[in-house]
């Protein structure tokens, strides 16, 4: 080839500052790039669209019909019952007047109704939030001892966690809750669950007095310094409702049409343990029951929150954490259910959503809550077709504050720690566990230093010590400039990003006039490492593609790429024949499908879509 031959790759022109700097901006806080809808309208509908936006209930509620109603009014019956024993449990568990349970399962859910993207998320207190605020708050303020300040502390914590949700949605900074990875959540989850577990065999065992530590070894000698206080009669109890609580999410995991037999379960226990006390007069006996619930709806709080406390950095730090948990929860759930029912949630806008249910809630005499899992399955197998699911829910709450809480006066506590321990051991994921082992060993190594730290420490050194292993792999990131990483520090962002990729294209395409696109390759040439966060991410990309009718092709992935993709089953999942050598072969056989068996008349498909990752 002689030199006139050679083609030099052209020198980009230089940018401004400005533009470059707003371009990066962009790039890092804006990768979905929601302000796309508003480009192009007139004022008015921008107007609309902002509105809809803040409050998607303005979107979907004109388009609400009977049909759709009787689906959410079952779906929303159903979740009560569960909430209602739940809410009162989990408020036990927190060391807060189990009133505190119902409370917030009436004013956030009617928030969130209106502010939040999800149409399956049932919002209510979750167990590892509940038992955050104990041992946070619990190191400074004893909640026997002044419980009054404990519970505007509670109160305080969960407006700082509002505050700070809301302004991760506002701010755009969701990434922050990325740095909890999946191997950190999965491990952090499980050993919130044991610990959670072990603290209820003060429930099972009729114990008065118990340990306020949360490491197993404090727990456990707690329980067996007191041998001699042992009731019985109380574990028997406990043992049987236990019995029955698993037999109930047996029954309803194996033909998930059943799934109304576990969710009704508790809401049955809490009744027929009602019952046996009253007629048998067990609380003579040495079951503790619950005692007078007041009746009511939530009084303000707004006047209670402790802005000049002495202990008001231990709210705000309680606030934090716990409000990180709840949004990587929350966010988690309702991502997988809007997989199930192909359709988007936006994370911001969840953020935003939780913060102000929480801010609400903490001037409302709630405390923390998010989307537990166990009560957004059950509001999605009951067939919930939209967030009026909570609002029935709230409805239901409410007329058991107003009329029904006197029935609750007979509720073994006994009980209540019987399904906190059902809930739990669904959380505690060891095929997960071992499906990190099978894949990548670092992070197995993160899980089950989460897991430890949790159980043999505390929840909060748990957390610090998994997401500093997590952190270990940054420096990849800074002796390897040429190499791109999928991990879970960067997995949601390449997500948005992709998904506003194929936006961008599909826009050039309509208008062009050419045809619609049909294949998205993805070039993995320089990625360099993938983590199961990594994975995940694709198989969310996968799902996203499908749903929208295009079909995944990568190119040249590496062979540590390739190792655990292999593993995983993603390789199965997405089809060998649609990995290849080079980006070229990839076009190369996207177009000879393409026109082979859906001939078009457009131009040549080729360049219709490859991207650099």
């Amino acid at each position: 080839m002689g030199k006139e031959d050679h083609q030099r790759v052209a020198i980009p022109p230089p940018q401004p500052f400005m533009k470059s700097l707003k371009n990066t901006l962009k790039e890092t806080f804006f990768p979905d790039d929601p302000l796309r809808q508003f480009k192009n309208q007139p004022r008015r509908r921008k107007f609309i669209l902002a509105l809809q936006y803040l409050f998607p209930i303005f979107e979907w509620g004109p388009k609400y019909s009977l049909k759709l109603f009787k689906s959410d009014l079952l779906a929303g019956i159903t979740i009560a019952s569960l909430a209602i024993p739940q809410g009162i449990s989990y408020a036990k568990l927190a060391n807060l007047p189990p009133i505190l349970g119902l409370y917030s399962s009436f004013v956030p859910p009617l928030i969130y109704a209106i502010m939040g993207s999800s149409k399956d998320l049932a919002v209510g207190t979750v167990a590892v939030g509940s038992l955050l605020t104990a041992s946070m708050l619990g190191d400074a303020v004893n909640a026997m001892e002044n419980p009054k300040l404990y519970l505007h502390l509670a109160f305080t914590a969960t407006f700082f966690a509002g505050l700070f949700e809301a302004s991760l949605g506002i701010f755009r900074l969701g990434f922050i809750v990325d740095f909890l990875s999946h191997a950190t959540i999965v491990g952090f989850m499980g050993g919130a669950a044991t610990v959670v577990s072990l603290q209820q065999l003060k429930g099972i065992l009729g114990l008065d007095h118990f340990t306020s530590a949360t490491d197993v070894v404090s727990v456990m000698r707690s329980v067996f310094s007191q041998r001699h206080q042992w009731r019985w009669e109380s574990a028997v109890l406990g043992f049987c409702f236990l019995f029955y609580l698993l037999l109930a999410k047996y029954f309803s995991k194996k033909k998930p049409k059943l799934f109304w037999i576990s969710a009704m379960a508790p809401l049955t226990s809490v009744v027929f343990g009602s019952l046996f006390v009253y007629l048998t007069h067990a609380q003579k006996h040495g079951i503790q029951v619950i005692g007078n619930l007041k009746k009511g709806i939530n009084p303000l709080s707004i006047m209670d929150l402790e802005f000049g406390s002495a202990y008001l950095t231990t709210a705000i730090k309680t606030g934090i954490v716990t409000g990180v948990i709840a949004l990587a929860e929350g966010i988690a759930v309702g991502r997988s259910f809007a997989m199930f029912k192909n359709y988007n949630i936006d994370g911001n806008k969840e953020m935003i959503a939780f913060g102000m249910m929480n801010i609400a809630g903490s001037c409302t005499s709630c405390y923390l809550t998010s989307g537990p899992f166990s009560r957004s399955a059950v509001n999605f197998n009951a067939g919930c077709k939209t967030a009026v699911s909570n609002i029935v829910m709230a409805i239901a709450v409410m007329i058991t504050l107003l009329f029904l809480t006197p029935l609750f006066h007979y509720t073994p506590l006994v009980v209540l720690s019987s399904i906190i321990i059902a809930a739990m051991l669904g959380l505690i994921d060891y095929e997960a566990a071992i499906h990190l082992w099978h894949i990548d060993k670092f992070d197995f190594l993160v899980c089950m230093s989460a897991y430890i730290g949790v159980v043999f420490a505390n929840i909060e050194i748990g957390l610090v010590m998994a997401i500093g292993l997590s952190l270990l792999r940054f420096p990849e990131f800074l002796y390897s400039k040429l190499m791109l990483l999928f991990t879970f520090a960067n997995a949601s962002y390449l997500r948005e990003r992709i998904s506003r990729w194929i936006d961008d294209e599909e826009d050039k395409l309509k208008s062009s006039g050419e045809t619609s696109l049909q294949y998205v390759i993805l070039d993995m040439s320089a990625v360099g490492n993938i983590d199961t966060s990594g994975i995940s991410m694709l198989e969310e990309v996968k799902k996203i593609l499908d749903r929208r009718e295009l079909k995944l092709g990568l190119a040249n992935p590496g062979a540590e790429v390739m190792k655990k993709m292999n593993k995983s089953k993603f390789i199965e999942k997405i089809g060998q024949e649609w990995i290849f050598l080079t980006v070229g072969e990839a076009v190369g056989a996207c177009n000879f499908m393409l026109h082979t068996y859906k001939p078009k008349t457009a131009t040549d498909e080729s360049e219709k879509y490859s991207n650099n990752v």
